[in-house]
Parts: C-alpha cells; sequence; structure tokens
C-alpha cells in the first residue's frame, strides 16, 4: 500500500466511465450522459423527419406529372421544400451537437490530467508523506474516516492523525478548506499562498 493514489488512479482510468459519483456507490447523472440523450433523440427526430421528406418528395413528382400548376402542387412542393431544408438543417445541428461533446469530452480529460498534476505538485510543496498523500487524495474523494481507515487498512485514529498533520501542512483547518483549497486553484481563484 505504499501508493494507493497511483493505483486508484490507474484503477480509475480503466474503469468505465458511471457519470460521477459518490464514495458510496452512487453516481449521479453527468452532462454528458445528457448530452448524449439530446443527440440520440436529436438523430431519432431527423431520422423520422427523412422520411417524411422522402414521403412528400414522391408525393410532389407524382402531382407534378399530374397538375404542376394547380395551388395544391404548389403548396406540397412549397412545404417539401421547407421539410428538406428542415432535414438540412437537422443535420448541420446533429453535425455540430456531436463535435461540440466531441471537444467538451476532450477539454474535460484535458481538464482532469491537469488537476491530478495541480495535486500531485501541491502534495510534493506540502512534503507529504507517501501515506499521507494516499490519504489526502482519499479525502479530497470525498471518503470520510472510516472509509478510508477500510481501504488502507489501517485504524480510524492513525487516519484522523494524518489528516490533522495533512491540514497543519496545508495550512488549513479541515477538510472543508483543504477541498476548497484545490476547487479554488483550479477556477484560478488559490485560497492559499502559492506554494
Amino acid at each position: 500500500m505504499t501508493d494507493l493514489h497511483a493505483d486508484m488512479t490507474e484503477a480509475q482510468s480503466d474503469a468505465p466511465s458511471t457519470g460521477g459519483g459518490s464514495p458510496s456507490g452512487r453516481s449521479s447523472p453527468a452532462p454528458q450522459d445528457a448530452a448524449r440523450r439530446q443527440t440520440a433523440a436529436l438523430s431519432a427526430f431527423l431520422l423520422v423527419q427523412t422520411v417524411g421528406t422522402v414521403f412528400f418528395v414522391g408525393d410532389v413528382i407524382g402531382d407534378l406529372r399530374e397538375d404542376p400548376t394547380s395551388i395544391h402542387f404548389l403548396f406540397e412542393a412549397t412545404v417539401t421544400m421547407a421539410l428538406v431544408l428542415g432535414v438540412l438543417f437537422g443535420a448541420f445541428a446533429l453535425r455540430r451537437t456531436i463535435e461540440l461533446l466531441r471537444a467538451q469530452e476532450a477539454a474535460l480529460d484535458v481538464a482532469r490530467g491537469a488537476l491530478s498534476d495541480v495535486i500531485a505538485r501541491q502534495f510534493h510543496a506540502w512534503a507529504l508523506t507517501p501515506a499521507e498523500r494516499d490519504v489526502a487524495f482519499l479525502a479530497l474523494k470525498g471518503l470520510d474516516v472510516a472509509e478510508i481507515a477500510e481501504l488502507r487498512g489501517a485504524a480510524q485514529g492513525t487516519v484522523r492523525a494524518q489528516l490533522t498533520r495533512i491540514y497543519s501542512k496545508a495550512g488549513v483547518s479541515g477538510r472543508a478548506q483543504f477541498a476548497a483549497f484545490f476547487v479554488e486553484d483550479l477556477l484560478g481563484e488559490g485560497v492559499g499562498p502559492a506554494v
């Protein structure tokens, strides 16, 4: 158990994404899941619209043979043209949504890596021991003292003592300030002095 942080990071990257979650195993819906549902709905709508457009194009061609000067033909031709434009616009919107989703996923991957680097550098700057780094990382992930102790095979008192040393080295008073240090650093407004 010399480097639980590295083992957990590796396990996270190998595990399928569940859209986030809590230490208790419950997951919450992620924005990417909503975007994927939106893309699927837009794709289904576009498919139905395309089928309708094909039907109306066939109907307009049939009407063109019968009486190309009738008001009925002109009306159907106009509606069909609007449907064709709607399909083209829908295809463009779908393509743009897919590109945006891919760009957001790529940016999120970069941000995850950047945050991991920021955390590792800060742990090094605070001179945390490997055991303290493991405990600090698990605390940042939201695990409580009992969960950390169980994962590490340590006594809860040991974990509490390690957390106290971590908070002292970080210059914070508790878990909330410890987590806020990294969140605000990620947002560009670090609470503590730059170390």
